[in-house]
């Protein structure tokens, strides 16, 4: 008790100098901005991809095949898979500071061993690396921010991470465009593209130097006067102490539920199985959209549709802004709409500008006119999924588990999320070249017709109900009382 309240002591008397250098809504903003190049890294390294593959796959360079492209791309989705699951298992043990500057490390590393690459064999080791801190960034980031936010900021902060992984993208689109046009002669102007990867990490990793810990990681390994310490440099002096008490007593309830901790035999409890099962649709619903074929393979679909590469790079960069713009969007909507019907309009949006891309690319093939009619179409399709679909998988995902059920279950879903955006990066180019562009879209457009129904039958509405609400429900599920929760949850 006596170095406890030492500590506290401590960081009272050294935060005070602190707080002359800075207010705390500035340094919180700081810490924003830093953290979030973790989830620009996120968008950089998945969509830079887009525009390197036509010059990567060229004969005097690593000269890959429909197969081979879609292995160099889906390495890095694999390793993103594994990475979701070890770096939420690191930050734990670690902290999410200690972990999002090893991610810095490791997405430096890698951009140079992509950059540098050899052959092919080298490139997906290197791509599968740069998924493992790419998926640990997408699982630490989000965590990070949630923690470091205060309450009725939060949902803002968090999305901000989503803004920076499609600013990522857009960047990326951005710098293909301009590296293509201008050095487009040079064999090796894939490794201009990738290079750029590796000084958003250097940035990360020398912000999260003046970044604290976590205050939430920080009690939750009794190091209370640390945690005050961090809380007055983010908050002002009365609602850094009070909230203090409120993460001491958070911990003190999270060591009860710790002892009743979830494992794979809570499968075999009906209301839990439910519930993992609902979280796994909405995570695949997000990918068989179709957007990663767009957001990877872009510049592929515009060259089939009748561009030239340059102008296909070029034609991307509409994709990049209107994300953004769409990100936007969505992010004021999620305060203003329920998820449920958001998130069907979205998916009737995104299945109708497939169809419309499937219906085209046959009726005005060989026309002039087809390229630009895909390219429009692409941007409508993002727009929905960027606006909607997007943001409202990745919140529902937040929140739908009760408290017991959230590391495992979100660990799950995730994992199922980017295992399908695998297959789907491994396959895309293969069907593309295999069974044409409109075909391998009608695919994209039944499946989002089963998403559609799958939101509509299954989806719980959670904007507007607590948590406990939730769990309650799903608990008392039964045949019986399905159409009341039902109806309670649909509204």
């Amino acid at each position: 008790m006596k170095k406890q309240l030492a500590d506290t002591v401590s960081a009272e008397i050294g935060s005070e100098t602190i707080q002359k250098q800075r207010t705390p809504k500035a340094f919180l903003r700081t810490i924003t901005i830093v953290s979030t190049f973790g989830g620009l890294l996120f968008g950089y390294d998945t969509g830079v991809v887009n525009g390197a593959l036509p010059y990567m796959s060229q004969p005097d360079q690593l000269n890959l095949n429909p197969f081979t492209q879609g292995l160099v791309t889906s390495s890095l989705l694999l390793g993103a898979a594994f990475g979701s699951i070890f770096g939420g298992r690191l930050s734990d043990r670690n902290g999410r500071r200690k972990t999002i500057l090893s991610l810095a490390i490791l997405f430096f590393i890698a951009a140079l061993g992509c950059t540098f690459s050899p052959n092919t064999t080298v490139m997906v080791i290197c791509r599968f690396l740069l998924g493992l801190a790419v998926g640990g960034a997408s699982v630490t980031v989000p965590t990070f921010l949630a923690e470091m936010s205060p309450a009725e900021r939060r949902g803002r902060m968090v999305s901000q991470n989503e803004l920076m992984i499609v600013s990522g993208q857009f960047l990326a689109f951005t710098f293909n465009a301009i590296i293509g046009s201008t050095l487009g002669e040079s064999g090796d102007v894939w490794r201009y593209m990738l290079v750029i990867a590796s000084i958003p990490a250097v940035v990360l990793w020398f912000g999260m130097l003046i970044v604290p810990e976590s205050p939430r990681f920080l009690a939750s390994k009794g190091k209370f006067g640390d945690a005050l310490r961090v809380l007055r440099q983010i908050r002002e002096e009365n609602r850094a102490k009070s909230e203090l008490k409120e993460i001491e007593a958070a911990v003190d309830e999270e060591a009860k539920i710790k002892r009743e901790k979830v494992t794979l035999k809570d499968l075999n409890v009906p209301w839990v199985r439910r519930l993992v099962f609902i979280g796994i649709g909405v995570a695949l619903v997000n990918q068989i959209t179709g957007v990663n074929s767009i957001m990877y393979y872009g510049t592929e679909i515009l060259k089939d549709a009748g561009f030239g590469t340059e102008a296909a790079l070029i034609g991307n960069i509409a994709n990049g802004i209107i994300s953004v713009a769409a990100c936007l969007i969505g992010i004021w909507l999620l305060g203003k709409i329920n998820r449920r019907p958001m998130l069907i309009i979205g998916l009737a949006g995104t299945t109708t500008a497939l169809l419309l891309i499937g219906i085209f690319s046959i009726l005005l093939k060989g026309t002039t006119a087809l390229p630009f009619v895909v390219l429009s179409l692409t941007v409508m399709f993002l727009a929905f999924m960027q606006g909607s679909v997007g943001p409202v998988t990745w919140l529902v995902l937040s929140e739908i588990f009760p408290m017991r059920l959230r590391g495992a279950g979100m660990g799950l879903c995730v994992f199922c999320l980017w295992i399908m955006n695998f297959i789907i990066g491994l396959t895309f180019p293969v069907l593309l070249a295999s069974i044409g562009l409109s075909t391998t879209f009608f695919v994209f457009v039944i499946l989002g017709i089963a998403a559609i129904l799958f939101v509509k039958k299954f989806m719980p509405e959670t904007r507007g109900v607590t948590l406990e609400q939730l769990e309650h429900h799903f608990r008392t599920y039964n045949s019986q009382s399905a159409s009341q929760n039902a109806t309670m949850l649909t509204k």
